[in-house]
């Protein structure tokens, strides 16, 4: 008999065999190449807290007032379709109380636009598409996938170049943990800019050249291991300016202890880390792991009813095979003259006895 299993059962087997080389391939190859820096954003970020701050129309240092960065990042598609890169566009502006209700970053106390351009898989900045200016390190809006429990370089936008951040364990942002680096920057001469003279100490020269130093006492980070969103950031900037081979500064530009996302900022970054995660977390981890057990279980499943199935068939088979010689045995016996079918079956076979015809009884007769 040729058939060997049931349908139902091959079917398990074929879905159970699928499931098991699904599994490793999203794991392996389809959630590394899901790790890509996403083209289309469009978030804003908003840092507050108070401080000192240089008042152009008084020309006198305003002290402890609120203090508003408000970061908008927006994703450039058609170049970054182009491309092959991530092409994000970063306006950044720092308000006072009175710029801030103006509602227009061209009128806040600074403004500032970038270009970044980065490897979407490594997050390595490219050096195209219009980049400005010239970034250099392994991170600055975000870092990299699978964050590392080590140290970073990190872009500094106001320093012009990167500093070390240094991997301080976890952090629990809105109910939600995430790795934590932190740095410093110490006073460094960033540029210059022409000012009166008699603003920096130099009454005698009408403009001068003043030095523009920046140091930052405390940046910390808090960052989704998974994705490498910043969750949280806090920052301390202090600009300041020096005469020209000075020692010491003359006039504060900015000076603040804690600059920090606001609690919404913080709660809008969570949730985005959250859902990246968790579509990562599904392509590595759980579908995979899902994929495997129920893999697992049709395959088995399939093949005890695969060999159930067999096992049934060679019965069946046997079972026929013996009532078509039986029948082929009785055939042949009862076409001999003068015997009869005993049909006893010792061991399988069958054994006929002749019935010899009384004849003496007509020959008396």
């Amino acid at each position: 008999m040729r058939r060997t299993a049931s349908p139902l059962s091959l079917v398990l087997l074929g879905v159970g065999v699928f499931l098991l080389v699904l599994a490793p391939m999203l794991s392996w190859y389809v959630e590394p190449r899901a790790e890509r820096t996403p083209t289309d954003v469009d978030v804003t970020t908003v840092f507050t807290g108070t401080g000192e701050y240089f008042d152009a129309r008084s020309l006198r240092t305003v002290q402890v007032k609120p203090i508003t960065i408000t970061r908008r990042v927006l994703g450039d598609v058609a170049a970054s379709e182009r491309s092959g890169r991530a092409v994000w566009d970063v306006s950044t502006a720092i308000d006072t109380p009175d710029t801030l209700a103006l509602r227009d970053p061209r009128r806040s106390y600074q403004w500032t636009l970038e270009r970044w351009v980065t490897d979407r898989r490594t997050n390595a900045p490219v050096h195209c598409c219009g980049e400005t200016p010239e970034y250099q390190g392994e991170a600055y809006l975000k870092f990299p996938f699978d964050v590392q429990k080590r140290g970073y370089t990190w872009w500094d936008s106001t320093l012009g170049a990167t500093l070390r951040l240094e991997f301080k364990g976890t952090k629990k942002v809105a109910g939600y943990e995430g790795y934590r680096f932190t740095g410093s920057v110490n006073d460094t001469r960033t540029g210059t800019r022409q000012v009166p003279g008699r603003l920096v100490g130099l009454p005698k020269q009408s403009q001068v050249h003043a030095e523009e130093w920046y140091a930052n006492d405390g940046v910390e980070l808090v960052v989704d291991r998974r994705t490498g969103r910043v969750m949280n950031a806090r920052t301390a900037p202090r600009k300041t300016l020096r005469a020209p081979g000075a020692d010491e500064a003359k006039v504060v530009l900015l000076d603040s202890a804690g600059l920090e996302f606001t609690q919404e900022t913080q709660r809008e970054q969570v949730a985005l880390a959250k859902a990246d995660s968790a579509q990562l977390r599904a392509l590595g981890e759980t579908v995979p792991i899902g994929a495997g057990a129920a893999g697992l279980v049709l395959g088995a499943v399939g093949v005890v009813l695969v060999v159930r199935g067999r096992g049934l068939s060679i019965s069946a088979a046997v079972s026929v095979r013996r009532r078509r010689m039986r029948r082929r045995f009785q055939v042949a016996i009862s076409r001999r003259p003068g015997t009869r079918v005993t049909a006893c079956a010792r061991n399988g076979q069958y054994r006929d006895r002749a019935v010899t015809r009384d004849t003496s009884s007509r020959a008396r007769t």
